[in-house]
């Protein structure tokens, strides 16, 4: 078993780590190393991949495609018969469809009609587009040759004997509109790599592979719930200074998005044997804890106290609005082990199972602030990324996109800035943001308005109109 590194080992490798005044690029960094791929695969079946992550190289077992095709519809023929700024005439012998070879032999000035993914008859190695064609009478010779009863082919021919194409001077090269054998995958080739994500178009490529299953990563369990006394359920009926768990349920589809398989512990109450409670519960089940409130300095938060004494925890304070404050660690499963008997009780509707294929180092922790919108900007910020690597995705992340800024943003430098924005585009096909208005860590209903966040830099100032900046886009991940 490899021992992880303490949170001190890490931050003693990261140059400046300050846990009180800590940059995003900072916080990213230490992240990626406190997380882990995790371990266990399944094998399912390809329909029932999507999204998932490649549990290990795929090597192609043939080549695709398996034999030279025509990527048009057309006639092919031999290539050499072009010459440049002469027009060309061929008489047609016979017709190649897609999965039926035409087998017969080609002779010179002969070709063949095929259709789009027809095996290229021996010998012929171009295909001129059916539209680049006319109809043409007979040269000469041949037709002299058919009065006498006489044929230019050895092959039967599908076609009539007085079938012939015109082919105008220079529309194509020798070689043109062929499809290679293996030009897309080739045998013995690696087709798709370890840690993919395996999205629609790989579908596709590993069902042109003949492969009925594929091996993935099992899914990634992440525990959730919210702290604090003034969260209500839904259902609950409504109270002065209580607010209903909106974080539940952002939180939850943003795993669902992710493709985690989520452990839902609902609400916990700001008491310690609760807390302690949904804390063992959390760890014994999953390989990531998030958890959302109670990791800003307070009297009446018991959730800190609880996150130090059964882990490896820092707390942070980090330059970035909105979302601030943060807990990271982890939680010892030795001492979750010590605590899981009788004094831990079962929280929400899940029962007590111990995985024992999840890390023996312990569960991550990921202490998200309570504001709704810090939720999902901390979220998206600095928590998706490291659960993707802990499903041992390496797809790559999306780049920021780059649009004008269609007013004025105040900015000081020293943190980083995540504004709703809205994108849309601008005269001439250039990309255009502007906020969503009010920037509240508490306005949900920016979030829902927003496509994206515009991510003003640690060192950036503020934004003049007209000012080019970047925007993390929210296409299939809010």
């Amino acid at each position: 078993m490899t021992t992880a590194p303490t949170l001190a080992d890490i931050a003693a490798a990261l140059q400046g780590y300050d846990p009180q005044s800590l940059t995003v690029a900072s916080a990213s960094a230490f992240l990626q190393q406190l997380v882990q791929p995790i371990t266990g695969t399944e094998t399912l079946p390809l329909r029932d991949a999507l999204g998932r992550v490649l549990a290990g190289d795929v090597v192609s077992p043939l080549d695709v495609p398996a034999h030279d095709n025509s990527a048009m519809d057309g006639y092919a023929f031999d290539g050499s018969a072009l010459v440049p700024g002469a027009p060309l005439t061929l008489r047609v012998v016979g017709k190649a469809l897609a999965g039926a070879a035409w087998t017969g032999r080609v002779g010179a000035g002969e070709c063949v009609k095929i259709m789009t993914g027809a095996v290229m008859p021996a010998g012929l190695d171009t295909v001129v587009p059916q539209e680049f064609t006319q109809a043409a009478n007979a040269p000469a010779a041949h037709s002299a040759g058919e009065r006498a009863g006489g044929t230019t082919t050895s092959a039967t021919a599908t076609a009539t004997a007085s079938e012939y194409i015109h082919i105008p001077a220079d529309v194509l090269r020798p070689g043109d509109n062929r499809r290679l054998r293996g030009e897309d995958l080739m045998q013995g080739r690696v087709a798709l790599a370890r840690g993919a994500l395996i999205t629609p178009a790989a579908l596709g490529l590993l069902a042109s592979l003949g492969l009925p299953t594929v091996a993935v990563q099992r899914r990634l369990r992440v525990a959730y719930f919210s702290t604090g006394d003034e969260i209500l359920s839904l259902g609950e009926s409504p109270r002065e200074g209580a607010v209903y768990d909106s974080n539940r349920y952002t939180v939850l589809g943003l795993l669902t998005r992710l493709g985690a398989e989520v452990i839902d512990l609902g609400v916990v109450r700001d008491e310690p044997a609760l807390l302690e409670a949904a804390f063992c519960q959390a760890a014994q089940q999953a390989d990531a804890i998030i958890t959302s409130g109670g990791v800003s300095v307070g009297e009446a938060d018991h959730t800190r106290t609880m996150m130090k004494a059964l882990g490896d925890v820092a707390f942070w304070r980090i330059a970035m609005r909105p979302g601030r404050p943060m807990a990271v660690g982890r939680i010892d499963s030795k001492k979750i082990t010590a605590k899981s008997g009788s004094n831990a009780r079962t929280v929400g509707a899940s029962s007590y199972q111990n995985h024992t294929e999840l890390n023996p180092n312990g569960a991550i922790l990921f202490g998200l602030p309570g504001n709704p919108v810090a939720v999902m900007v901390t979220f998206l910020a600095l928590v998706r990324p490291a659960l993707l690597r802990m499903m041992g995705c390496t797809h790559p992340t999306p780049p920021l996109l780059r649009a004008v800024s269609t007013q004025a943003i105040r900015k000081k430098p020293g943190r980083t800035e995540y504004q709703r924005g809205l994108v849309s585009v601008g005269e001439g096909g250039t990309l255009q943001v502007r906020t969503t208005g009010n920037q509240g860590s508490g306005v949900l209903s920016s979030m829902v308005q927003a496509n994206g966040l515009i991510v003003l830099h640690h060192d950036q100032a503020s934004v003049q109109s007209g000012e080019v900046v970047e925007v993390m886009v929210f296409e299939g991940v809010v």
